[in-house]
């Protein structure tokens, strides 16, 4: 299939990119002697991958057992902020307010995606054309019809029909939420100064569904629905999704190479993983840069939020410690070769050393805990 073969072609070339640009290391991985479980919760964006990461890993360590809850990131950052996690996940960075609150923490990068606006329409495919503008005004209740004029301007080949849009969103604090938001803000003034960015946000319109999986389910099940979702989500439900403009002017389709782009063109300058990383967006830094060509403009990085000092999580012991550390380390280097298969892009060269650099801060009861 045309779409499989561009897939793959994307992900030789994203696994030649990251041979070239990792730094070569050598992990030094502790034996353990005891079973050790890892505790995280947080943003359904990167579970697929975090999945899949927890099942190779026990493969050459089995008895390191990784329990992750994919509750949304809000529900991630609430389990951070007290303390009943060793780790979370989160699409969205700790606001600044956040940060201060819990001190100590560090933001680990772990992944590149997208979100893309899925749609179920009776007898159409993937490929259909959305403005930035034009989605904030669906989840703003203003365009209410799939023939709406503006929709059929931006799509003249496709027969769209005049029956109601059903708006689906999250109900569940969300890292996808945030990015989607993130990108509508960026673009219609109205959605910024009315509804705004965040992880949940009041919603004008629209029926509410918990998880990517959810806002899936319910899409597939409600004719003349839309909805937004991490893209992998979208690929392995096979639910149509849609283009979407860019500041070069082009309806680009959702993919790791675009994905890709957005990232490189973003040219972001990161900062040390134990700062805030609250002001840090692809989104934001490509929205209206009309140079990022084939850039996919709703793409984010997904993060690993944790305490520096791991002593302050109770019940860890030095063991346990060890176990999540040379973990993290792991999932940054050989993890990463498990991305583009579920349609995510390993880390840039660049940030696998900004990781590095953070992995190497974290101590327990003062001492450092890797030593490769």
């Amino acid at each position: 299939m045309k779409r499989a073969s561009k897939i793959l072609i994307a992900a030789v070339t994203v696994a030649i990119i990251v041979a070239a640009s990792l730094i070569a290391y050598q992990v030094l991985a502790p034996q353990e002697e005891k079973e050790v479980s890892l505790n995280g919760a947080g943003a359904t964006f990167p579970f697929p991958l975090i999945d899949k990461w927890a099942a190779e890993y026990h493969k050459i360590k089995p008895k390191v057992l990784l329990n992750y809850q994919a509750i949304g990131s809000g529900g991630g950052i609430r389990a951070h902020m007290e303390k009943t996690v060793h780790f979370a996940a989160s699409d969205a960075p700790l606001s600044d307010t956040q940060f201060r609150n819990a001190t100590g923490t560090l933001h680990i990068p772990i992944t590149i995606g997208g979100v893309v606006p899925i749609y179920n329409l009776p007898g159409a495919s993937s490929g259909l054309h959305f403005t930035g503008e034009i989605l904030a005004n669906i989840y703003l209740g203003k365009i209410t019809k799939w023939n709406d004029l503006r929709l059929v301007a931006i799509n003249p080949e496709v027969s769209l029909p005049d029956n109601d849009i059903v708006v689906v969103r999250r109900s569940d604090g969300s890292g996808t939420t945030f990015i989607w938001t993130s990108y509508l803000s960026a673009l219609s003034r109205e959605w910024k100064e009315s509804v705004g960015k965040g992880t949940s946000v009041n919603w004008p319109v629209g029926l509410g569904a918990k998880g990517n999986d959810g806002v899936t389910a319910l899409v597939q099940q409600t004719p003349y629905s839309i909805g937004y979702v991490e893209f992998t989500y979208a690929e392995k439900n096979n639910l149509p999704y849609g283009r979407v403009l860019n500041a070069a002017g082009e309806f680009v389709e959702p993919s790791i190479e675009s994905f890709m782009k957005a990232a490189a063109a973003a040219a972001l300058t990161l900062p040390k993983g134990d700062e805030s990383w609250s002001g840090v967006s692809i989104v934001d830094s490509i929205v209206h840069n009309s140079g990022a060509k084939g850039a996919y403009p709703i793409t984010s990085f997904s993060y690993i939020i944790m305490y520096k000092e791991l002593n302050v999580l109770p019940n860890v012991d030095e063991d346990a410690a060890k176990a999540l550390v040379y973990f993290l380390w792991w999932c940054i280097h050989d993890g990463q070769n498990y991305a583009a298969d579920l349609y995510y892009v390993p880390l840039p060269g660049e940030v696998v050393g900004r990781n590095e650099e953070t992995i190497k801060m974290i101590t327990f009861n003062g001492q450092r805990v890797y030593g490769g």
